[in-house]
């Protein structure tokens, strides 16, 4: 059966557009989670790669459990071979952890998007639907594919400036925990240090108009940064949710 795309909710255009759009994480080696997620109207899901256990053929099984609901797989590590591999298996974009500077910026976005923008491999994949709609896929790859780069680092806050000017990269995502671990304040997200690198990140992204994510365990967490303009937000993990869930209904039987 020919795969469906789903042209009328291409990430990319909505965030260039200016749209608030709500994900949350999937870290759980189960495509039956990515569906149930993908069901409860999520605008979008985070596939974690990083510190998920996943390898790039035990994720696509969860792209094509959530879709219609496009995904965006966040890498391990800055390679080619993890970039080539989480485009070609279908997601609808990348994000990128641990990245410091332009430099690796640039090197970043050479990998994920065709020449002449940059040099991708051209290969046959689910993303091309197996070949049938390769060339619309090669046509519209570079605009539709998001790129979408981490701030969570000292490095990185040092660098925010030259980062948000490389052409192509389409939002910045404030990653909080790791950013106050980099700052030596681990799991003090609200310590001035930590705002006030999250602060300069926000101002950069805002002068160049550039779409801002941010990642919080519940919507309290999340509530004042979409007030404050960030638009690619992420809430809540998968184990979490089901954490809550479970301890919640056990504790109001126990209650009564």
């Amino acid at each position: 059966m020919k795969m469906e795309k789903n042209t009328d909710r291409k990430l990319a255009r909505r965030l260039r557009d200016g749209e608030t759009l709500i994900g949350t994480m999937v870290t759980l080696l189960c495509a039956d989670t990515a569906e149930l997620l993908a069901g409860a109207g999520f605008d979008w899901l985070f596939i974690d790669a990083e510190h998920g256990a996943f390898t790039p053929e035990q994720a696509k099984p969860l792209l094509q459990a959530a879709a219609p609901v496009p995904c965006l797989i966040r890498i391990p590590q800055a390679t080619e071979i993890w970039v080539k591999k989480a485009l070609d298996i279908g997601a609808d974009g990348i994000i990128v952890p641990q990245i410091n500077t332009a430099d690796e910026v640039k090197q970043i976005l050479h990998w994920a998007k065709y020449a002449p923008s940059g040099g991708r491999g051209i290969g046959i994949g689910r993303a091309h639907d197996y070949g049938r709609s390769f060339g619309d896929y090669l046509e519209h790859a570079n605009e539709d594919t998001l790129v979408v780069i981490q701030a969570e680092t000292r490095q990185a806050v040092d660098n925010i400036e030259s980062i948000v000017a490389v052409p192509e990269v389409d939002a910045i995502l404030i990653g909080p925990y790791d950013l106050s671990a980099s700052l030596g304040k681990p799991g003090k997200v609200t310590d001035p240090l930590v705002t006030d690198a999250m602060t300069r990140v926000r101002s950069a992204c805002r002068a160049r108009s550039m779409p801002l994510g941010f990642f919080g365990i519940n919507a309290e967490a999340v509530k004042p940064k979409m007030q404050e303009g960030f638009s690619l937000i992420t809430v809540g993990v998968d184990t979490a949710f089901m954490i809550e869930a479970a301890s919640g209904t056990l504790q109001a039987l126990r209650e009564d």
